[in-house]
C-alpha cells in the first residue's frame, strides 16, 4: 500500500500544479483583457480540460485517505465487524466504478485519437485529456480493490457525516 499511497500523492501534487497553472493562466487572461484588450484565446477550453484532468488526479489520494463522505445513519449502532464489512463492500464498489470509468475513458480517448477531435476554438486534441485521466482512475480502482481485500488499518481516518 505504501507504493500506491506514494503514487496517489504524486497524482495529487500533479493536480495541484495543474490547478495553479490554470489559475495563473486565467489571471493573465483576465488582467490582459481588462487592461490592454488582449486575452488568451481558448483559455476557457483549456481550463475545462485541465479541471477534468485535475479531478481525476485527486481521486487516488482521496481514496487512499478514505476521504469519501460516509453517511452512517443506518449503521451507526452496528458492530465494528459489520461496519468493517460494509466498508470493504463500499471499497469494492468504488473499485468497480473507477475500473468502469477507466475502461470507458480509455475507449473515449482512443475514439478521440482516431477521429482527431479537438476543442472548438483552439483545436486542442481531446485525446490528451483522456490520456491524463486514465492512469489516476485506474490507480483509484487499484487502491480501492486493495482496501476491499486487505481491509483498513485500525483507527484510520474517514470523513463521516452523522445524520
Amino acid at each position: 500500500m505504501k507504493t500506491l499511497e506514494l503514487l496517489a500523492k504524486l497524482c495529487a501534487i500533479a493536480a495541484g500544479v495543474l490547478l495553479v497553472v490554470i489559475t495563473l493562466m486565467t489571471c493573465v487572461s483576465l488582467i490582459g483583457r481588462n487592461t490592454t484588450g488582449w486575452s488568451i484565446v481558448g483559455a476557457f477550453e483549456l481550463s475545462g480540460a485541465a479541471a477534468g484532468a485535475a479531478i481525476a488526479l485527486f481521486m487516488p489520494w482521496c481514496q487512499a485517505r478514505r476521504g469519501n463522505i460516509i453517511v452512517d445513519f443506518f449503521t451507526a449502532h452496528a458492530s465494528e465487524a459489520t461496519q468493517a464489512g460494509l466498508d470493504r463492500i463500499g471499497a469494492l464498489m468504488v473499485a468497480a466504478a473507477m475500473g468502469l470509468l477507466a475502461w470507458r475513458t480509455t475507449i473515449g480517448g482512443l475514439n478521440a485519437w482516431r477521429s482527431q477531435t479537438g476543442t472548438m476554438i483552439m483545436g486542442f486534441p481531446e485525446w490528451i485529456v483522456y490520456t491524463g485521466m486514465v492512469p489516476p482512475l485506474t490507480l483509484t480502482s487499484v487502491i480501492a480493490l486493495v482496501q476491499a481485500v486487505a481491509g483498513f488499518k485500525t483507527g484510520e481516518a474517514a470523513v463521516e457525516v452523522k445524520v
